[in-house]
Order: C-alpha cells, then structure tokens, then sequence
C-alpha cells in the first residue's frame, strides 16, 4: 500500500512540495542575500546597499547599482541560457568561456571601420581586402556561424562518437582559445562600426538577455523541443525507446548553447568596443554555477531558464555587494569558487533528498 503524508488543509506534504515552484526558494535566497547585504551596509558602513541615500536624487531605489547587477550579469547570462539546456539534458558544455574569445575576434574583424581619425584603421584586419565599414548584418552571420560550428562539433562528437561531454566540450575549450590567439597573433582588434558598437552601448545587454531568456523558457516549456530536453535528461534510454531521436536533439541543443555563446561575443566585444584573444575565461563556469544556483540538476531533467536568471541575479548582487563593502576583487572569486562548489553540493543533496522521498 502507497504511504500517504498529512498535511493541513487536505494537502500531504508531497502535494504541497509539488505545488510549491523550486524557482522560489531561489528567489528567496536571492531576498535574503540583498537582506543580508543592506543590513551590514547599514550597521558598518551608515549606507544603503538597495536604497538611495542621496538627498538630491527623488529616486527611492539605488537605480545605477540595480543596472550594474543586472548589467554585470546580463553577457554571462546569454551563455548561461545555453549552458541550462545543456544540463537539462544530463550534457555539460565547458568551452563556451573560449568561444566567446574566438568569436569576439573573429567577428570584431569583419566589424571594423576603414578609416579613424581621417587615417586608415592600424588595426583592421581586412583593410587591404576593402572588408571595413560592412553593414551590422555581416559580423552578426559570421558570429553566429562560429558558434555554430563550434556548436556542431561538439554536438556530433558527444552523440556519435559517446565520448563524455566533459572531454569532448575540453576540447572544444582549448582548442576555440587557440584560434582566438592565433587569429590576429595575440593583438586586440579594435575600432568597430557605430552599428556594431550599438549592439552592446547602455542597457542593450540587459534587453537581450531577458528577451532571450523570455523565448527560451516558452520553448523549453511549450515546445516539443523543451519536452524532448527535460525527457533526455530524465532517462536517455527510455527517451529513445519513446521515439525521440536523442543523437539528433543533442547536436540540437549543443548547437543552440553556441550560438548563445557567440551572440554573447558580439555584446561583450561590441559593449567594450574591443576584442581580446583573453575575452570569456571562466564564463563558462560562471554560467554552470548559475544554472545550478538557479535550480538546474546536474543530472539532467530538471531545471528552468527562471531559475538561470535568478541565479544569475544572485551572482550579481555577490560581486556589487562586495563592492559596496569596499572589499578587493579577490574575495569575489574566492567566494565564487565556494559558490560553484556549494552549488554542487545543494544540488547532490537535492538528488538524494528526491531519492529517500521516492
């Protein structure tokens, strides 16, 4: 006979853990650590971490910190909503951090102007080609096929040749950082069209991030698309068996995470108005962590593009916060590192949690 919880209210404690969305305990982690920053703010420092302060500005929030939180996190986040559909179904993808550098590079060259100052561009790469000054449209096509070959590659590799993705996306990894450093022999690529530049100028960032997260938790939950992730990463062998073409989807999925990663590229490069073979180291553990703060199982099956931003948001608020504090930049990767591996210690707790319960 089935065990039954009590509850109060008619409900068992099980209906009322189902009914409950995992997206709010992240959130409200989220509320205490603003919390917990606004109130060492006030104690030590006689200032306001979320609030204004200023008696000349009527505004009651502390807009500009709230843009840099959300402006901090807004190009990571773009990998990050790749990176959640990868562990959604049971993958990882490690070399989005590299792509991101070789398609900044690549792509700031075909975004490059002829001439600055009346002078011809030291920097541009085809200049003796006559490829400067090209509309916003090229850079964009030619960044979004880095990340899809990139994409691809790593897709077929995983699906046909079943070398695990930690390897095959390794690879990946180092393999994209080279190209980035061998492309223009190590030399930054600057100087970018003013359509180009507007890509990444003021909060355009934030707009593309939400906007892409807004598309991709509909697809992921209206779609068969979503479904066939959330059913790969619950059980590949049943997935198969059920009909769904697993080798397919996943070369699907690794593909979109890099298109994501690329288009992450033209913000970042275009927002910095340069591209450096350097750009994207350790973005891609930063958006695993934030995937997994946000509530996504690293064993694939569970998890939502809501709960990404919300982890990405959490990450935010770390980084301004420590900020506010006036505590040096070291700290915050110290205390990423601890994040990223308390990240996954929640989520192994969580996965045993659901196995005791089931």
């Amino acid at each position: 006979m089935a065990q039954t919880s009590h509850g109060v209210g008619g409900l068992t404690y099980d209906a009322k853990q189902r009914a409950w969305p995992a997206e709010f305990n992240v959130f409200l982690a989220l509320v205490i650590l603003v919390g917990a920053f606004e109130l060492i703010g006030r104690v030590f420092l006689g200032d306001s971490f979320l609030f204004n302060t200023r008696d000349n500005v009527d505004a009651i929030f502390n807009e500009a910190r709230l843009q840099i939180i959300i402006l901090q996190v807004s190009i990571v986040g773009i990998i990050a909503i790749g990176v959640t559909q990868v562990i959604i179904t049971g993958g990882i993808d490690l070399s989005s951090g590299s792509i991101v550098g070789a398609t900044a590079m690549i792509a700031m060259s075909f975004a490059q102007v002829a001439t600055v100052n009346g002078n011809p561009n030291p920097k541009a790469m085809f200049l003796a080609q006559g490829w400067t000054d090209l509309p916003v449209i090229v850079p964009l096509i030619v960044a979004i096929g880095c990340g899809l070959l990139a994409g691809l590659v790593n897709g077929l590799l995983i699906a046909y040749t079943r070398i695990p993705p930690f390897i095959a996306t390794l690879g990946m990894m180092v393999t994209a950082r080279g190209i980035a450093k061998w492309w223009s022999k190590g030399q930054p690529i600057s100087f970018p069209t003013d359509s180009f530049a507007a890509i990444g100028k003021g909060l355009m960032p934030v707009v593309i991030f939400i906007s892409l997260a807004i598309l991709f938790q509909l697809i992921l939950s209206y779609t068969k698309y979503g479904k066939h992730c959330y059913a790969i990463g619950s059980n590949e062998d049943a997935a198969r068996m059920s009909g769904i073409n697993v080798q397919n989807h996943k070369i699907l999925v690794y593909a979109i995470a890099g298109i994501l990663a690329s288009l992450a590229a033209v913000v970042l490069c275009s927002k910095n108005l340069t591209a450096q073979a350097g750009m994207g180291v350790m973005y891609e553990l930063d958006a695993i962590a934030m995937a997994v703060i946000g509530g996504v199982s690293l064993s694939g099956g569970r998890g939502s593009i809501i709960g990404t931003v919300i982890g990405s948001l959490i990450f935010g608020v770390i980084i301004s916060g420590f900020t506010f504090l006036r505590l040096d930049a070291y700290y915050q990767e110290m205390v990423k590192g601890v994040i990223i591996v308390g990240a996954v210690v929640l989520d192994q707790w969580r996965q045993r949690r659901r196995a005791i319960g089931a």
